[in-house]
């Protein structure tokens, strides 16, 4: 067995694929049209499905925005340098809702990014090798 997606309703499709691939850097790997559903269904990615995990983004035609709820946290995303990875962020239009630093209670290196839907995406600094 292994983890093959997250899927994320999204109010505008298009803003979303912006997001995570130009803001994020992710790949559109492949869009599916559900007219008899009125839905679209689009999976991005740093990696091919077949190797990595992957988000399912579904948009629903007759939805512009939902509620993600109190027991929704985020995705996670490893970055080289978290603090170079906010500027990055916002140098291409997406907002950080916490800066660069350690977490509380740690060390570990983190920043939150947010999507167009509020969705929390967390950027957790690399490990240097021991």
């Amino acid at each position: 067995m292994r983890l093959l997606h997250t899927m994320l309703r999204v109010g505008n499709l298009d803003n979303s694929i912006e997001f995570y691939t130009h803001v994020l850097g992710m790949k559109v790997l492949r869009r599916q049209e559900h007219p008899g559903g009125g839905f679209t269904l689009a999976f991005v990615g740093y990696q091919a499905e077949d190797e990595g995990t992957v988000i399912e983004l579904t948009h629903n035609w007759d939805t512009s925005s939902y509620d993600i709820g109190n027991g929704y946290g985020h995705i996670a995303v490893e970055v080289e340098d978290a603090y170079a990875a906010c500027v990055a962020v916002k140098e291409r239009g997406g907002v950080i809702t916490r800066e660069a630093g350690p977490m509380k209670h740690g060390t570990t290196i983190i920043a939150f990014a947010q999507d167009p839907d509020g969705y929390k995406v967390e950027l957790i600094q690399r490990k240097e090798d021991k």
